[in-house]
């Protein structure tokens, strides 16, 4: 990742309260949470974009699968702080699409990250291009325009 995500980059915003089950020994959120609040964040991005996942696109035989996520945590979070999960589009491959996440408090970034999924046929896990519909959803919806 080459620079931090500025809230004004995100169209998308999920928000989430820290759950006591979520926070370790030293009381801020353990570490794998964060792909979780992520991984919410993504499927209400896609409800956002009026897409059902998974079944979607299932109708074209196809699904995606995470390939590669990065997370740099710059500062905790911790029981019950209300926390805004920005998640966008910000590059369209062939067959993949890269989420950037940014997750802050208050206005002050604590993880910052991104997931690549790679769209392929659901029955040989083989890439398949993105479909063109929800291409089109995805540069109809985002604020700045994902790289390609």
């Amino acid at each position: 990742m080459s620079s931090l995500p500025e809230l004004s980059q995100f169209s998308f915003f999920h928000p989430l309260r820290v759950r006591w089950a979520e926070v370790d020994p030293q009381s801020i959120v353990f570490n794998g949470h964060y792909l979780t609040y992520a991984d919410v964040a993504i499927t209400e991005y896609f409800r956002a974009l009026g897409v059902a996942y998974p079944g979607d696109l299932a109708t074209d035989g196809g699904d995606f699968f995470a390939i590669r996520t990065l997370l740099e945590y710059r500062a905790p979070a911790r029981f019950d702080e209300q926390l805004q999960i920005g998640i966008r589009s910000a590059r369209l491959g062939r067959s993949s699409l890269t989420f950037a996440l940014g997750i802050w408090r208050d206005g002050e970034l604590l993880t910052s990250g991104e997931i690549v999924y790679v769209h392929a046929d659901g029955a040989t896990r083989s890439s398949a291009p993105l479909p063109n519909w929800l291409r089109e959803k995805i540069l109809g919806f985002e604020r700045v325009a994902p790289q390609s």
